[in-house]
């Protein structure tokens, strides 16, 4: 029933295939805490509806990849990613310490990134 909310919440979601698939795979890898598990889990459960939402907006299944790769590796280094636990406990470092620059990097970074895909793939199609 939880991934049943989940998943109308994010065909609901205003702005297009684009802007919802992309909320998908960032929503599915935040709560994974991996870019894989989340966008796994988000095209085995919602691709073929976004396949057909793609065809019927005209948009390239090759952008709406883009943007489904793209968008899972956003919100996947949160505090609780294996990855960061262990880039932290390598480094001899602390959440408090470093994971401010850790967002800034990997979060705020790809987040930008991600809006600019969706911008010019919304604009000029696939490129």
């Amino acid at each position: 029933p939880a991934f049943e909310a989940v998943r109308d919440w994010v065909l609901s979601i205003e702005g297009g295939p684009l802007v919802g698939l992309a909320l998908a795979t960032n929503v599915l890898s935040a709560l994974t805490g991996s870019a894989s598990g989340g966008l796994t889990i988000a095209l085995g459960a919602l691709g073929e509806t976004y396949m057909q939402l793609a065809a019927t907006h005209g948009i390239d299944p090759a952008l709406m990849h883009r943007v489904a790769v793209i968008g899972a590796a956003t919100l996947d280094s949160l505090p609780h990613n294996g990855a960061v636990v262990t880039l932290l406990a390598v480094c001899g470092a602390t959440h408090r310490e470093s994971y401010f620059d850790i967002v800034m990097v990997a979060i705020v970074g790809a987040l930008l990134a991600l809006a600019a895909v969706i911008a010019v793939g919304a604009t000029v199609g696939s490129f």
